[in-house]
């Protein structure tokens, strides 16, 4: 669940949306409209305006890196720090890198050796093992071939199933309509709900 009242950022908003449990919202919207910056300011890494909350509280009663644990947010070009793989994991062993197609060996790779694919859908599980309440996902797929699209998907289904509320930033129609319940135009700092994907 995460609900958001009157968030504003920027040129963005006022924006007031609510997901449910499971529920997986699609924006699509023109490139440099401001879709990402939405995301970056639902997860608080800009600051901005508005009040939010799932589940497990209100944003403003939490610090920023406990908000982002359960409020996690997916960048189409993820962050990597260290090294190795397994070492931006807090439990590596635990990873079901299988879901998405990487070899068990994958956590013992160097990041370096990475291609975008490999990356997204590692940063992806990074993300996953926070067990978080709701995902903030930026063309996630973009960097996949068809059989990892797929993968994705699946895995992304199964969150939902868990209670995991979705939104969906997608150029993708075909997607869309596959992954969600409600579709939103982001336009001129705006989101404007659409009857399709």
């Amino acid at each position: 669940m995460l609900e958001i009242k009157a968030l504003t950022r920027l040129h963005i908003g006022p924006v007031t949306l609510s997901l449910a449990d499971g529920e997986v919202i699609a924006i699509t919207g023109p490139s440099g409209s401001g879709k990402s910056v939405l995301l970056r300011a639902i997860a608080d890494l800009d600051p901005n305006t508005g009040n939010l909350r799932t589940q497990s509280g209100v944003r403003a009663e939490m610090s920023g890196p406990v908000w982002r644990r359960k409020v996690a947010y997916l960048p189409a070009e993820s962050g990597w720090w260290a090294d190795t793989v397994a070492a931006h994991f807090e439990h590596p062993e635990q990873a079901d890198l299988t879901s998405l197609g990487l070899p068990p060996e994958a956590m013992g790779w160097e990041v370096a050796r990475l291609s975008s694919g490999e990356r997204q859908r590692l940063a992806f599980l990074r993300l996953l093992e926070r067990a978080p309440d709701v995902l903030l996902l930026d063309e996630p797929t973009a960097p996949l071939d068809a059989e990892n699209t797929a993968l994705f998907e699946s895995r992304l289904k199964r969150c939902m199933a868990a209670g995991t509320s979705v939104l969906l930033v997608t150029h993708d129609p075909a997607q869309s309509a596959r992954m969600a319940e409600r579709h939103f135009v982001f336009s001129e700092g705006q989101l404007r709900e659409t009857t399709h994907g």
